[in-house]
């Protein structure tokens, strides 16, 4: 546990290098136009898949990003954030009570979205691709033992997923010069159970992570 909770921290880390790196390159090409914002707000997150019962929970994100001129009316904004998503399938406790087990992933992400003026400093049409470091699913202790409905796998046997994901997405951030809502969805194109395709129990397990993302930005 404490191995592979130092990998994610390594990897996290690593993006934050990458960011720092895309932060003075912008710097470098871009000195007189650099806007360095904070953000934060929430997720929904579904998991897409005909193997279990799901539902749709809210997370958090937090982070930090910047904006800088890139062509004409193109802007380039890099960003790294953190999250939490989370997502709920259909379980039995004890073989015959029905408890949603509420799933929970931690990671963090980089990003490099292409962003259309539409009106400046106030009105911009997002796409990008976005990569994500995961950690392991994590759940209640006291639901480990559930029994995934429509399957013999218990809630544990699942959270060893994919470390990495990649996901294109595409928003609109709308507001003033100094604060903007930013509304973005991201879909996963990394089978989130890749990790299982290799075992017994999970090889025809498929997934795939769709995240509505809503942040409010802070312009410094």
């Amino acid at each position: 546990m404490l191995i592979q909770y130092y990998n994610m921290k390594k990897s996290i880390f690593a993006c934050s290098l990458f960011f720092a790196f895309l932060v003075s390159y912008a710097q470098y090409g871009y000195r007189d136009s650099n806007r360095i914002s904070i953000t934060f707000g929430i997720n929904q997150t579904t998991l897409n898949t005909n193997n279990f019962r799901t539902s749709a929970e809210t997370g958090w994100n937090g982070g930090l990003s910047m904006r800088g001129n890139f062509y004409n009316n193109w802007d380039m904004v890099y960003s790294i954030q953190f999250s939490e998503n989370k997502f709920a399938l259909a379980t039995q406790k004890l073989g015959i009570i029905d408890e949603d087990v509420k799933y929970k992933l931690p990671g963090g992400q980089i990003s490099l979205q292409l962003s259309y003026v539409v009106l400046p400093n106030h009105l911009s049409i997002e796409f990008g691709p976005i990569v994500q470091v995961n950690g392991k699913l994590k759940l209640d202790a006291n639901q480990e033992n559930n029994i995934i409905s429509g399957t013999n796998l218990f809630a544990r046997d699942i959270i060893d997923v994919s470390k990495f994901n990649f996901y294109p997405t595409i928003g609109i951030s709308g507001g003033s010069k100094h604060l903007r809502l930013h509304v973005f969805y991201q879909y996963g194109l990394t089978n989130l159970f890749g990790n299982l395709k290799d075992n017994s129990m999970g090889a025809d397990l498929k997934g795939n992570l769709g995240v509505i993302n809503g942040n409010v930005i802070v312009y410094l």
